[in-house]
């Protein structure tokens, strides 16, 4: 691809995509407010700038991957943001997980601005992000725009979901992340119980594989992180904690009940003011088992 290209956040998630895209030969403009960050990914061809403004600078692609709402706006939308900067026709193609309404702003601002732009965050884990294996669900209006950025979206990942129109793909992944982190609380617990009651690991692990209670965040996440004793991140509890406020803040503005998500969302809240805030959120175990006065079990 010749045209020029710019990636902003260069985070957990978004410098082992960019330098996907970079593996794969393709230029990339890159920028994060942390130099270190940014350093590792200009160390492997990535080229390198002082601010926001450079990095944006005639590109006609611009890929945005930040921790929250505000900073997307921010960016994009704010008082300074890069909006009004950017030639008609630029793409911008924001992989965040920020709220639906934040989305339908920036989608709004774009329209009014002549400026094409995608919604397309991000499925599966850290891991698969280093990997290339990461999955998309694309919200977008324009052919043309997603077949321009088809070809970086199958540098970073392995699987594309088309869920729609712009702003249908934040909302596939908010509701997403709602559920992945609500069954990881509900597995925290459950394992927890299991130890109290003296249950074997490994049997338990055989009959919940054979039932319908069996789920990714058991027999993948916490069996590849908190039970080989791995607390590192991965995607912290603190993300965990915007991500279930996403979903809450979600139903509330929409006008949808969701009882058992707010206690889930309560008890992220309550995990992220100790020790756990930066742990993997398959933490939720060991910060159960704290709770509950037993040693977490493990593999």
């Amino acid at each position: 691809m010749s045209k020029k290209i710019a990636f902003i956040g260069l985070g957990a998630m978004g410098g082992p995509m960019a330098s996907n895209i970079i593996k794969k030969g393709i230029k990339l403009s890159v920028y994060d407010i942390d130099r270190e960050k940014m350093n590792k990914v200009v160390e492997i061809g990535g080229e390198l700038n002082n601010n926001i403004s450079d990095c944006i600078k005639n590109a006609e692609i611009v890929i945005t991957m930040l921790p929250a709402t505000e900073q997307v706006k921010e960016v994009l939308i704010g008082e300074n943001g890069i909006i009004t900067s950017l030639n008609h026709g630029t793409i911008i193609m924001d992989m965040s997980t920020i709220s639906p309404k934040g989305t339908d702003q920036i989608a709004d601002s774009c329209k009014m601005n002549n400026i094409e732009f995608i919604d397309a965050p991000v499925g599966r884990l850290v891991s698969h992000a280093i990997s290339g294996d990461s999955l998309f669900m694309v919200g977008c209006d324009n052919e043309i725009a997603f077949k321009k950025v088809e070809p970086l979206l199958n540098s970073m990942g392995t699987s594309i979901i088309r869920c729609g129109k712009v702003g249908s793909g934040i909302r596939a992944k908010v509701v997403n992340n709602f559920q992945i982190l609500s069954i990881a609380q509900i597995t925290a617990e459950a394992l927890t119980l299991a130890e109290k009651l003296g249950l074997n690991l490994d049997v338990f692990k055989e009959v919940n594989a054979g039932t319908t209670a069996n789920n990714g965040q058991f027999h993948v996440n916490f069996m590849s992180k908190v039970l080989k004793n791995d607390i590192e991140p991965g995607f912290t509890i603190d993300l965990a904690h915007k991500d279930m406020g996403l979903a809450i803040e979600a139903g509330n503005n929409f006008r949808v009940g969701l009882p058992v998500g707010s206690s889930v969302h309560a008890v992220y809240s309550q995990a992220r003011s100790g020790k756990y805030s930066k742990k993997d959120f398959s933490a939720l175990l060991d910060y159960a088992c704290e709770l509950a006065g037993i040693k977490p079990p493990r593999i």
